[in-house]
């Protein structure tokens, strides 16, 4: 807490202010800031941060393009030198996972990750497997060993990239946690860190997987999204929501090696491998794979 306080009188010199620390990260130190009769959230990078993939001033543009677009709160400072990002606090509420599966809750999720990949190009990219395959390299040269499960996984994820094949590159945020997302009369989702041009269809199976939806859940989730659903966008998802706890496993596995935060990373790891194991032995999984080659076929030849 001195650091952060250290933090406030710099950012706001003779300005008289609270400092409360908020909850809930396990990569950052995030705190409720209030400076006369303005309040905001000061996020302060965790250890090596860096490791992960996570570019502040990536973050810092993210931030400012989702509020452009009405979806995230207005960022307001940043200091490069720092990693220090300052944002408005948004008085919003969580929503809960099954409220994420009412339709309208749906439909209004939807329209605010559509208007985040619709938007001008933001700096960064992000790519599913090429970050695990980082992540392992930097475990390794960190001296984290690397999980039994990792090469069979890798085996089935390169699967998936070429069953898929190049994908168009728009806006995404990575990350879409239920605490990333808050409802203050519109849905607005914070927490930019891992945001990068990337592939639409990671983040819908990253919010997927991450609201334990089902496949009739996946089936309201892409009408929301795109106004129908269409057989290759629905294998896409639930090929991706494997890929989404592959990248959250060697998450955990690279961030034991390397976080100074008290959390059990190992367990974390281990809950994604689990997780992502029980995806890859369904019954239904190897069917995706005939799925989208069928669709990537008809779209060939119209």
């Amino acid at each position: 807490m001195e650091g952060a306080r250290a933090a406030v009188e710099r950012l706001w010199p003779g300005r008289r202010a609270t400092v409360e620390e908020l909850g809930g990260g396990i990569t950052n130190r995030n705190y409720k800031v209030t400076v006369e009769n303005e309040v905001f959230v000061l996020r302060m990078g965790g250890a090596k941060t860096e490791l992960l993939g996570i570019d502040r001033a990536v973050e810092f543009a993210a931030g400012k393009r989702a509020f452009e677009v009405g979806v995230g709160p207005e960022v307001v400072h940043f200091e490069p030198a720092e990693g220090w990002l300052v944002s408005r606090f948004v008085a919003g509420r969580s929503i809960s996972l099954d409220e994420m599966r009412s339709p309208s809750t749906l439909t209004r999720v939807a329209f605010a990750m559509r208007a985040f990949h619709d938007a001008s190009p933001i700096p960064g990219g992000f790519n599913a497997l090429a970050t695990v395959d980082s992540y392992r390299a930097t475990a390794e040269a960190h001296g984290v060993a690397i999980p039994g499960e990792f090469g069979r996984a890798r085996a089935i994820a390169e699967r998936i990239r070429v069953a898929r094949g190049a994908q168009p590159k728009v806006p995404c945020h990575n990350d879409l946690l239920n605490g990333n997302f808050l409802d203050d009369g519109s849905v607005r989702i914070v927490d930019w860190e891992y945001a990068g041009m990337g592939d639409r269809f990671f983040d819908l199976a990253n919010f997927s997987v991450n609201h334990e939806f089902g496949v009739v859940d996946d089936r309201g989730l892409l009408h929301a999204y795109f106004g129908r659903v269409r057989d290759g966008d629905l294998a896409s998802l639930r090929l991706m929501r494997f890929m989404s706890d592959f990248r959250e496993a060697m998450w955990g596995v690279l961030q034991s090696g390397i976080s100074d935060l008290d959390f059990d990373f190992k367990g974390y790891a281990d809950k994604h491998f689990a997780r992502m194991e029980a995806t890859a032995a369904d019954p239904d999984f190897e069917r995706l794979f005939m799925v989208i080659e069928r669709a990537y076929g008809l779209d060939q030849k119209n």
